[in-house]
């Protein structure tokens, strides 16, 4: 029902049903990095103040990274296994990934704690910030297992179809923020100590609601057991969750580098060091708003393009990419025009409006450092886009170009050459890094997403399902699934075995089914493994359509193997039935030399083709079967029977028939 929806319903319709509750969900997670800047910007700290949480910031995204990496993980590991009905891996995961993220905040306490004023200082601290900087961080870093214990939770519980209790999770440790904010710091005035009250309290709030959840999850139940650490389980979802870790960690190297440079410079200025540190701590979180809408959109895109596109209806994805294109381009525009005709009014909201210097700078940075905020939506948005639709290693070039590749070499370079012609002026030339980084990483996006289109439209026409894609109904017995070596000759093995035994032989026919299962394009489904990049296979597996793909092949492979004996070939099908008694797991292999060969008779290709492609398919299903699985691809412990075929395709046939019959 859910996958005849995205291929037929209307795109303006799904998109705003997908796109609200995640722009909310954004929208209320950044609320908790903005309202202490607001209420103690307004306050007798002043800038100050802002400076002092700004520096505090990219330290609280770096355990951010790590808990949403984990989270993440968990999140899209436990969606495979609900595809999967399996509910003993999901509660060993996610029970893992909540003691790994306990252990993972203590250890950053215990070093943030020890080297708390040398970490504030690279972060930009100054005399006049170290004080306010060290007493905001020691109570937020006290309440750091909450914090991430909380950002790990809440990805788990949408990903147990319960977004609801997630949003009023984040939304009630918000309010309270905001409650208690103008509490602590003007009714009782606790000052900067009192902003860190208000956040730590909510968050703590928050975190209850999250681990109150966990006594009564819908698709999985933590038992005392699921929280002993099982690393071949989770490490799957570490694969999963890279993407988020990635993302996190590249905006603590843009602030890092940013903060390192505004710092340099500020002091050579007039402006000194702290109030460009404020400003641009303030423009990131108003920033942060702006890409947050940005990625919302995207987000509540990206089932409608993966599933579009796996399905072949590529009018479809042309019209979800302009839905969203559009979208992107009237939030950006929106945003160039507030910040270029009245930056003020942004600026005031967050206090300081008295002092001329600040008030200056901030104008400035808006004007300046935002011109082309539209810009980046757009590639931000290409980004997302790529994702969705099984391209990451061109998501992380259209993403990364604009912000590791550009801005931080550009943040570095422009201030120092005005520096060496004029004394002071380096401060004010920074501001021109991220415009000029926004129209190469435009140009990047543009010729990537001109590329990809084309390149789509040549493969435009899905492939009908064959006629003989049946299950074959069949005698109780055994059921021999071969995985395979390229060039070994393992399909013709396997066929063999099947004419042996007298029973059926399923290859492209599970691909088929999966297929006509899920509504996707039978070729997308049985080229999963050949459309994998060589880098970051994980990440295109963890994919949305690709993991409906995986999921629909196991329902399959369950359903052959409840129909009676057979010989199941690749797919991971001994993993799948890792479960079912009467399975016989083999895994063929050949000297290099041979299998070289038999690739040349078999395509015709040269040697050295021959050579690159066994190397190109080996590690594809190697990594698709250890993205699905707890073992490993090839390993002979995983398997009854490793065979050598250089020994003949008959011989090898005979030594899987004779083990059968040894079996009984």
């Amino acid at each position: 029902m859910q996958n005849r929806m995205l291929g037929e319903e209307k795109i303006s319709k799904l998109l705003v049903k997908f796109s609200i509750p995640c722009i909310l969900s954004l929208l209320i997670s950044a609320l908790y990095n903005i309202v202490d800047q607001i209420f103690v910007g307004n306050s007798a700290l002043g800038y100050l103040g802002n400076a002092a949480t700004g520096i505090v910031f990219p330290i609280l995204i770096i355990a951010q990274a790590f808990a949403w990496c984990v989270g993440d993980g968990c999140a899209a590991y436990l969606s495979i296994c609900q595809g999967k009905k399996d509910t003993q891996n999901a509660h060993r995961c996610i029970g893992t990934g909540i003691t790994l993220t306990l252990i993972l905040s203590i250890v950053m306490l215990v070093l943030c704690a020890v080297w708390k004023q040398p970490l504030l200082r690279v972060f930009g601290a100054s005399d006049q910030t170290l004080g306010m900087a060290a007493e905001y961080f020691t109570i937020v870093l006290s309440f750091f297992p909450a914090f991430m214990l909380m950002n790990m939770m809440n990805a788990v519980i949408r990903a147990d179809g319960s977004p609801a209790v997630s949003m009023a999770s984040m939304s009630l440790g918000a309010i309270l923020n905001i409650i208690l904010d103008p509490v602590f710091i003007f009714g009782l005035d606790r000052g900067i100590a009192g902003a860190a009250w208000a956040t730590v309290i909510g968050q703590s709030v928050s975190f209850l609601v999250s681990a109150l959840y966990f006594f009564r999850t819908k698709s999985f139940r933590l038992e005392k057991k699921s929280f002993m650490p099982q690393f071949p389980i989770f490490s799957n979802a570490l694969k999963l969750g890279a993407s988020s870790f990635i993302t996190q960690m590249s905006i603590v190297v843009i602030s890092l580098t940013c903060n390192i440079m505004l710092a340099k410079y500020g002091a050579a200025s007039v402006y000194g060091q702290d109030i460009p540190i404020s400003v641009i701590s303030i423009e990131t979180k108003v920033f942060t708003i702006v890409i947050n809408i940005v990625v919302g959109i995207v987000l509540g895109g990206q089932p409608i393009l993966g599933y579009n596109y796996g399905a072949k209806k590529y009018d479809r994805v042309r019209e979800t990419y302009r839905a969203i294109l559009i979208a992107t381009l009237a939030v950006g525009v929106a945003s160039t025009l507030v910040f270029e005709i009245c930056p003020q009014a942004v600026i005031n909201i967050f206090g300081s409006g008295n002092d001329a210097l600040y008030l200056e700078y901030a104008t400035r940075t808006f004007r300046i450092f935002l011109s082309l905020v539209v810009f980046t939506c757009l590639v931000k948005m290409s980004s997302i886009f790529f994702q969705a639709v099984g391209k990451p290693v061109v998501a992380v070039i259209a993403s990364l170009t604009r912000d590791i590749v550009c801005f931080v070499p550009l943040v570095i370079l422009i201030p120092s050459i005005f520096e060496r012609n004029q004394a002071g002026s380096g401060i004010n030339a920074l501001l021109f890094a991220a415009p000029a980084a926004d129209v190469i990483g435009m140009i990047v996006a543009v010729c990537l997403t001109v590329r990809y289109f084309k390149t789509m439209e040549s493969g435009e026409g899905r492939e009908p399902v064959p006629e003989n894609a049946v299950i074959r109904p069949s005698h109780r017995g055994v059921i021999v699934t071969i995985a395979r070596e390229h060039g070994s000759c393992g399909k013709r093995i396997a066929r063999l075995v099947a004419e042996r035994m007298g029973v059926a032989c399923y290859y492209k026919e599970m691909t088929a089914l999966a297929a006509l299962e899920i509504g996707l394009d039978r070729r997308f489904v049985s080229d999963i493994n050949e459309n994998a990049p060589e880098a970051l296979r994980s990440l295109y597996l963890s994919t949305d359509v690709v993991q409906q793909a995986i999921v629909a092949q196991e329902q399959i492979i369950r359903r052959i193997a409840d129909s009676g004996s057979c010989v199941i070939v690749g797919r991971a099908a001994d993993c799948v039935l890792s479960d079912y008694p009467d399975v016989v797991r083999v895994f063929i292999h050949a000297p290099k030399e041979y299998r070289v060969k038999k690739v040349m008779e078999m395509y015709g290709d040269t040697e050295d083709e021959a050579q690159k492609s066994i190397g190109r398919s080996d590690a594809a299903r190697a990594s698709y079967y250890n993205s699905i699985s707890s073992g490993k691809w090839g390993d002979p412990h995983g398997y009854h029977l490793c065979i050598d075929s250089s020994c003949g395709v008959d011989a090898a046939a005979g030594m899987i028939c004779d083990y059968i019959n040894l079996r009984g």
